[in-house]
């Protein structure tokens, strides 16, 4: 009997054994990218925790204005901007729109009201105090600080400007907007005072000017009366000239009576009174002849001088008119082109916080992120698929 030989067995592996299949949810889930997560979900929660955790509500108080002027006239400025299409409202309110936002209002705003304790209360996230986590260093910082929470716009169909002001309760927030809209009515008040100054001044000075030349002229012309002792020399003159011409007349008289005499009785006593009577005459007429010209004693160079001062004195008189006309005409420009500011809409107070809008604001922040992650993995894409070809 033949012996056996023992089987031999050997080892090849172990048996192929399929797994039973994961059915749980979280592996049916897609893989999150690592940089997905970093970029824009951690980021999104964060933001999610601030709006809705830790931001504190702001309060907004509006209030609607329109800037006009009394006659509806811009000024030079205003003039100007219209050529590039900005009517005369919006010039207007822009100037109170431009003080609202600048430094001086908040340095106005800070006499009248303590603005730290407005908006960096007990209670109001660090985030949103002026001054951010670091705090409030300098002035600079203040003003950058409430800029954020003013806001001023202008409706050019209505011609309507409305303010908005955010604060962290209802009283501050409407005391901010009264305020700055009293600081834009001061505004316009020192606009108003200035430009009436500036178109007044101008006209007082040359009246002022013409009322003392005409005060000159009159006290120069008084002089010369005094003087010379005449209230018009062309007057006196003009009754030398018909004194004259009255002794010629009656020297014509007589002569013709002495020749008629002399040829009818040459011998007659009469001519010799006649001659005496004639000789007279004509010696009076010589008198009041260089009276009246000849020397520089005459009324000839006097009537020149009183001449010069009476027209002197007349054209003085038509300055004092005209620069009278022109105040006058000034004033009442100055009055019409006067700014005023009428409110439409007295600044409210709001009984519910509207900020921070925090699932706009959300949306915002995760739409921003989701680009910036696309845009990223689509430029890392690139690099990787520029890598293979080569």
């Amino acid at each position: 009997m033949k012996k056996m030989n023992k089987p031999q067995i050997k080892f090849l592996g172990p048996l192929h054994v399929e797994e039973a299949p994961d059915r749980s949810f979280f592996s049916r889930m897609p893989k999150i990218p690592l940089a997905f997560m970093l970029i824009v979900v951690v980021p999104t929660v964060l933001a999610a925790i601030y709006l809705f955790l830790i931001a504190t509500p702001r309060y907004v108080s509006e209030s609607r204005f329109v800037v006009r002027s009394a006659g509806g006239q811009p000024s030079a400025l205003g003039f100007a901007l219209q050529g590039v299409g900005l009517s005369a409202g919006s010039t207007n309110a822009f100037v109170v729109h431009d003080y609202i936002t600048s430094r001086q209002a908040v340095v106005d705003l800070g006499q009248r009201m303590d603005i730290l304790k407005a908006f960096n209360r007990p209670g109001v996230d660090p985030l949103s105090r002026l001054g951010g986590i670091g705090g409030v260093s300098s002035q600079e910082a203040v003003y950058k600080g409430v800029q954020k929470y003013i806001s001023v716009g202008y409706d050019s169909t209505t011609g309507i400007s409305m303010l908005r002001v955010q604060a962290f309760n209802v009283q501050a927030a409407r005391q901010l907007n009264e305020a700055l809209l009293e600081g834009g009515e001061r505004l316009v008040n020192n606009l108003n005072k200035r430009s009436a100054a500036d178109a007044i001044s101008d006209a007082e000075r040359a009246l002022r000017e013409a009322n003392e030349r005409l005060s000159r002229s009159q006290a120069q012309l008084t002089e010369f009366r005094n003087r010379e002792r005449f209230i018009d020399p062309a007057k006196t003159a003009q009754a030398g000239a018909t004194l004259i011409a009255e002794l010629e007349s009656q020297l014509a008289v007589m002569r013709a009576e002495r020749a008629r005499i002399s040829a009818e009785t040459p011998d007659s006593p009469q001519l010799s009174t006649l001659d005496s009577r004639v000789a007279a005459f004509q010696r009076q007429i010589d008198i009041e002849q260089a009276r009246l010209a000849g020397n520089q004693d005459s009324l000839a160079p006097k009537i020149s001088v009183y001449e010069n001062l009476m027209m002197e004195r007349e054209f003085a008189d038509r300055m004092v008119a005209a620069a009278t006309v022109a105040l006058n005409a000034a004033q009442q420009e100055a009055r019409r082109q006067q700014l005023y500011i009428d409110r439409v809409v007295q600044p409210d107070s709001p009984d519910e916080p509207l900020e921070p809008r925090r699932l706009q604001i959300l949306l915002a922040v995760f739409a921003s992120l989701l680009l910036v992650y696309g845009i990223g993995w689509l430029i890392v894409a690139g690099v990787r698929e520029s890598k293979v070809n080569q």
